[in-house]
């Protein structure tokens, strides 16, 4: 048979025109075979149909390599599985979160000097995980994330103590209050049995408005671990740090000890749609060495018999180095998995509704009390409560969200590259390893390298607060846990050298001229408070300037003042004052009316407003 030189078309996407190319290519190539092309005839029945055919295979496949591309994909499932491509975890509800205040009242005792004070003997503790009920929706659900103890005070963990009552002129019962963090939602609880080890198995879980697994532990004790993938061995970790905790010890700012653990039991979660979270486990077993990367001298070479040693030509690093098990398969053992429903819009409680709680996480410090009437009575004197209201609850992701945070995931992909990345990764460190209050990162200089090290070292200059949000030096532990923090994300040749940056404590000394007809104390007065508001530590970072130009604009902004005709910026120093010990020039340092700050990494803090801003009225 002769082979056919046909002219085919392939740009016929719809019906008409596959009908047309149809119609037109039996007309040009079967001519005299069959020429009957009324829209009633046979013939045109099976042109119509492959035209039909050809039109909906059409559609699904534009459909289906539309659903490949996450900026066009439409189907919940489609969109999901791009975005975890892209290593984005579409969220379909979020948590709100909120301070809450825990109250207990204290019975008075008379201490060694004669004055009456708390009976901590009388002190509760609350552990992890306590549920508080918005007051206005039982099903409104509020977590603790961290234990209290009451008998326990520190510059991180403080309580406020007040008088509750009298006996006469003598205290009688004392009130103690601490404020904790809690996260909305529910937390709920199921198991899987895994009898022999199955590679990859996974556990589907079912249920609406899941937040997150909070853990998973099987039959033997043993903790599984949450991780990004399943190649990722290591995970944060974290443990008590004592010398936060113990009254005896110089006050750390740390409440955890962070470190890095390599874990053999590791577990990924990803959302299958909105109401399924799919957990997925490793597929090795226990005797495998998955946890090291193993090197294998065997190996080397190309792969080829004769040339196993030597290594003259290219050769694979997988031929080098292996590890296939990625974490371990359950096996022989029950699951159980606890995790977090709840969140949304609805979990944006107003303030003052938080006030009901379970009593069941509420236990003694001391378990040996003798007056078991007074300890019930101190037991019912537990209170809670919001003084603001909760925020930061949302729905699920939209269609358009997962698309823009899953591209924006990959671009940035966790890591830290730029100094902004580093400064953010740093201030959103989790605050159960401590909190950076204010930090500032630039390369090391060049006479500051030490042998062997790389030209890519950063510094960066760190602050915390304490407990009244004043700038404090970072504690050792601190910085340690900030280090091991940023090494999960920091670029492999990037090495981060933690500094502390220089305090330096100013007043702030003003005149003006007041109009007539004015209050010249209420004029001073609101003058001091918009000083206040401006020099608020929360507006100021590290290396930042003072401009006096603002500071003479903002005081002639105050209802009352005609002419601001002198502003001072002093320098303040000296710990036994409360203050920094550092000193600084700051009339060397001022040029065209500005305040620079110092080469090396400081900020100005003007630590008592009521004491430190002075303001003088003066003739016109």
């Amino acid at each position: 048979m002769a082979d056919l030189n046909r002219n085919i078309t392939y740009t016929n996407r719809d019906f008409n025109t596959f009908r047309n190319s149809l119609i037109d290519y039996s007309k040009t190539y079967f001519p005299n075979t069959y020429n009957d092309f009324s829209s009633d005839s046979t013939g045109m029945l099976f042109i119509e149909m492959a035209a039909y055919v050809g039109d909906v295979l059409s559609f699904y496949l534009d459909n289906q390599i539309q659903e490949t591309f996450i900026q066009y994909a439409r189907q919940e499932s489609n969109l999901f599985d791009l975005a975890y491509m892209l290593g984005y975890k579409p969220k379909v509800t979020t948590a709100a979160t909120v301070d809450i205040s825990f109250y207990q009242q204290l019975p008075s005792i008379v201490d060694s000097t004669g004055a009456y004070v708390p009976d901590f003997d009388y002190a509760l503790k609350i552990s992890t995980g306590m549920q508080v009920t918005s007051a206005e929706n039982p099903k409104i659900k509020f977590i603790t994330e961290d234990a209290i103890d009451f008998s326990i005070s520190s510059s991180q963990d403080p309580s406020e103590v007040s008088i509750y009552s009298l006996s006469g002129t003598n205290p009688d019962r004392f009130l103690i209050k601490k404020t904790r963090k809690a996260i909305s939602g529910t937390i709920n609880t199921t198991t899987a049995t895994a009898t022999t080890p199955t590679k990859f198995w996974n556990v589907d879980i079912n249920a609406s408005n899941i937040i997150s697994v909070l853990n998973i532990f099987d039959s033997d004790g043993n903790e599984w671990y949450e991780v990004l993938n399943l190649a990722q061995d290591t995970v944060f970790t974290t443990q008590i740090n004592a010398s936060y905790t113990d009254p005896n010890a110089i006050q750390d700012d740390a409440p955890n000890l962070l470190n890095l653990k390599q874990v053999q039991r590791r577990f990924t979660s990803r959302f299958l749609d909105a109401t399924t979270l799919q957990l997925g486990f490793g597929a090795g077993t226990v005797s495998d060495n998955d946890e090291n990367l193993v090197p294998n001298p065997d190996n080397v070479g190309t792969g080829l018999a004769f040339s196993k040693d030597k290594l003259t030509a290219a050769y694979s690093p997988l031929n080098f180095m292996f590890t296939d098990t990625y974490g371990i398969a359950p096996s022989n053992t029950t699951l159980t998995i606890s995790y977090l429903t709840g969140g949304g819009l609805e979990s944006n409680v107003a303030s003052g509704t938080l006030t009901n709680f379970d009593t069941t996480n509420i236990t003694f410090v001391n378990p040996n009390i003798a007056d078991s009437t007074l300890a019930n009575t101190i037991f019912s004197s537990v209170a809670t409560n919001n003084t603001k209201a909760a925020d930061g609850g949302q729905g699920a992701d939209s269609i358009d969200e997962i698309r823009q945070n899953a591209l924006g995931n990959f671009q940035g992909q966790l890591r830290t590259v730029t100094q902004q990345d580093y400064l953010i990764r740093a201030l959103s460190m989790p605050s159960n390893i401590g909190t950076i209050a204010k930090a500032y990162i630039q390369p090391t200089k060049v006479a500051e390298y030490q042998m062997g090290e790389l030209p890519t070292i950063l510094d960066m200059y760190v602050l915390s607060y304490n407990s009244n949000k004043e700038l404090r030096t970072a504690s050792p532990t601190l910085k340690q846990n900030l280090k091991t923090y940023l090494s999960e994300y920091r670029m492999i040749n990037d090495s981060i050298k933690i500094k502390d940056a220089y305090i330096i404590n100013i007043t702030c000394e003003f005149d003006i001229i007041v109009l007539p007809n004015f209050n010249n104390n209420q004029v001073i007065l609101d003058c001091i408070n918009s000083l206040t508001t401006y020099f608020n530590i929360d507006n100021w970072n590290v290396n930042q300037p003072i401009l006096l130009k603002d500071l003479s604009i903002l005081l002639d902004k105050v209802e009352g003042v005609q002419t601001v005709t002198n502003i001072l910026i002093k320098n303040i120093s000296g710990v036994t004052k409360g203050y920094s010990n550092y000193s600084y020039d700051l009339s060397a340092a001022t040029n065209n009316g500005i305040i620079y700050p110092s080469v090396d990494p400081m900020i100005f803090e003007l630590k008592y407003s009521q004491s430190d801003i002075i303001g003088r009225v003066v003739p016109l």
